[in-house]
């Protein structure tokens, strides 16, 4: 089924110079590229982006909390509170210099992109990947930085939250 997408490629992606190496790879795999963009988002963006959603909130601290709790550290925040800062933390990355945003077209588009960028966390991302060719970055590296990982890209991860997401970045598309 074709499908469209969004992909940005995040400010430390931007900054390393792997817009090209992201498009080429996203276009060797057969997708192509219906709108891009550079920008340095706002802040109003960034708050759509990452919405302030309750459970996604929660699912992030109860996470943590078990990340840190198999580390032998326990937290003293609440999951709430976890997420949020998290959140934040994910905002303020976002924001902290240009990035490039693509709408995304082909079969399976979400799918492949995912596929294309890697896992999230770059530590377990395959090699062939984005994230597992020009990153090394772990939660703990994350963790020790206060501060998300720097993954060089990001990826929809659905129709429906793509949908969603290129409405942020695309609203006249």
């Amino acid at each position: 089924m074709k499908e469209q997408t969004l992909v940005l490629v995040k400010p430390d992606g931007v900054e390393r110079g792997l817009i090209g190496e992201v498009i080429k790879r996203l276009e060797q795999k057969g997708l192509t590229i219906s709108a891009m963009k550079m920008l340095t988002p706002t802040s109003e963006q960034v708050g759509t982006h990452y919405p302030y959603d309750l459970d996604w909130l929660n699912s992030v601290g109860i996470n943590t909390k078990k990340s840190f709790a198999a580390k032998g550290v326990e937290m003293e925040e609440t999951e709430l509170q976890i997420g949020e800062r998290i959140r934040q933390w994910n905002m303020d990355l976002l924001s902290s210099g240009p990035i490039v945003a693509m709408i995304v077209n082909g079969y399976h588009a979400v799918e492949i992109a995912r596929k294309v960028a890697g896992a999230t966390q770059p530590l377990k991302a395959q090699l062939g990947t984005i994230r597992g060719d020009f990153c090394v970055e772990s939660y703990d590296v994350a963790d020790v930085k206060k501060r998300p990982i720097k993954n060089i890209m990001h990826t929809a991860e659905s129709v429906d939250a793509a949908k969603n997401e290129m409405q942020v970045w695309f609203p006249n598309f």
